[in-house]
């Protein structure tokens, strides 16, 4: 007889190797604006999070500054992105996505969504449930992460935030 895990046992490197291999489905959805993984990362960066410095996309995307400056040139010359003077400090830039950019994440978006439902429709009941249920935890893990990740850039500027290890604040 085979011993079943206990469902309230998480193996965390299996959970790893499963979102690897999702992660890599999911980036290659969209048939439609096909552009480098680091170059959509931008768009979707400017689009959800709004206008970025340079030196901010830099950090937030992990390339070299003069890979983030042909990235956005590049961006800008499709009219993808645009550079507006930081109103804080005018020597600096800001860099936006332009609607056209807009139009390039959302249509990417709705193409994963209808190619993700086609797969979806593919698995049974009992799948579609298990993942429904595991679309909270997964939300909390990403919120975790965004939340700490936020923490590290801001030294030790957390006080009053919720500590989801210990439930505390």
């Amino acid at each position: 007889m085979t011993a079943h895990p206990d469902p309230a046992e998480l193996d965390v490197a299996e959970l790893t190797a499963v979102l690897e291999d999702f992660t890599r489905v999911f980036i290659t959805l969209p048939r439609v604006e096909r552009l480098s993984f680091t170059t959509l990362s931008v768009l979707h960066t400017l689009r959800h999070d709004g206008p970025k410095r340079l030196g901010e996309l830099t950090a937030g995307e992990q390339v070299t500054q003069p890979a983030i400056t042909q990235i956005v040139t590049r961006l800008e010359r499709d009219g993808l992105v645009e550079r507006r003077p930081d109103p804080s400090d005018g020597r600096a830039v800001l860099v936006r996505v332009t609607p056209r950019g807009a139009e390039v994440v959302d249509g990417r978006r709705a193409d994963r969504t209808a190619r993700l439902a086609e797969l979806t429709a593919g698995l049974t009941p009992a799948d579609r449930t298990a993942l429904a249920a595991a679309l909270p935890a997964l939300a909390r893990l990403t919120a975790l992460h965004r939340r700490r990740a936020g923490e590290d850039d801001a030294g030790d500027d957390d006080a009053g935030q919720h500590d989801e290890r210990t439930g505390r604040r």
